[in-house]
């Protein structure tokens, strides 16, 4: 977390800003506190998007859309402003890193840790298209491990720039390369069966270390999602590979729905049988407990604790 600098807003809304979380291609993200003392995630999109009508206009409905996502493994939207000279959305604060954090930090999960993030993004994902929705951009900064299980973030907002930011304009991606959909890529009708493709190239992230795709450059990504096989490597094994591997099928319809894919990594109690107690590695337990510490250290006048910012979850 980065302390706030001058040029950052001191307060947005009702809520006073501690530090930056993070930035990326469409805003800045802030730790808020309400005046009632609730800890939240305040994103403040760029300046450009709040010049375009038609960027408001879909902001508005993402942000309608959002509100109406729920259950345990999603960061709730509680508050926010498309109207606002900069539009922000304020969402429920989950204290953990971002799966591109924790492999980066620790390296690919073992497959306990892996079952338990697939089985509640399924069950988060399950939910969210049960409303008409899909995400669109599932992928491992948007994953947050917190001791009480992952939680999936940024429901529907990033769909808010289409058409208002290019594929490949730098920083910026509606969906990210590597892990849409080969139907997305393409400009086909986008169901929940891409936020399933997703997943798949999100798990074997968190199992090996590596996405199922790579390449030099985002072109490379793409083509690749469209035309070639993923390389799983060898860590990913039986069953999870199993699945992995439906989950990357090219062919929407061969994908396995998300009720279908939480009750084959968790089995009918479902992904809250998978987190208990020791669900994440040691070291991430560490951190996410300093980073409790931490929040609770914030001294009124706002100051955050030094130190770069995590990646970004904007």
């Amino acid at each position: 977390m980065q302390r706030l600098s001058e040029e950052d807003p001191q307060v947005i809304g009702a809520y006073r800003l501690l530090g930056r979380i993070g930035a990326g291609g469409m805003g800045r993200v802030y730790l808020g506190r309400s005046a009632g003392g609730r800890t939240v995630a305040v994103k403040a999109v760029h300046p450009h998007f709040a010049l375009d009508t038609q960027f408001r206009a879909r902001f508005r409905r993402e942000v309608e859309s959002a509100r109406k996502v729920g259950g345990a493994w999603t960061a709730p939207v509680l508050d926010a402003d498309p109207d606002a000279a900069v539009p922000w959305v304020a969402t429920g604060y989950v204290a953990g890193p971002s799966l591109t954090e924790a492999v980066a930090a620790v390296g690919p999960l073992p497959e306990p840790a892996v079952r338990a993030i697939g089985a509640g993004l399924a069950e988060a994902l399950a939910a969210v298209h049960g409303l008409g929705l899909v995400h669109r951009d599932v992928k491992p900064s948007n994953v947050l491990l917190a001791l009480d299980g992952p939680r999936l973030i940024d429901f529907g907002i990033a769909r808010a720039t289409d058409g208002t930011a290019s594929l490949t304009a730098t920083g910026v991606s509606i969906g990210s390369p590597g892990y849409m959909a080969p139907e997305q890529i393409v400009g086909k009708d986008v169901t929940g069966a891409a936020d399933v493709f997703s997943l798949g190239a999100v798990l074997t992230y968190a199992a090996t270390g590596e996405p199922p795709f790579t390449g030099d450059s985002s072109a490379a990504l793409l083509y690749k999602v469209v035309h070639e096989e993923p390389v799983l490597g060898p860590a990913l094994t039986g069953g999870l590979r199993e699945l992995v591997t439906a989950c990357l099928a090219k062919d929407p319809a061969a994908r396995p729905r998300p009720g279908e894919l939480a009750r084959r990594l968790a089995g009918p109690p479902g992904a809250s049988a998978l987190v208990q107690p020791g669900w994440l590695p040691g070291p991430l337990v560490e951190r996410v407990s300093r980073q409790a510490v931490e929040l609770l250290d914030l001294e009124a006048d706002g100051a955050a604790p030094g130190g770069n910012a995590p990646s970004p979850h904007a």
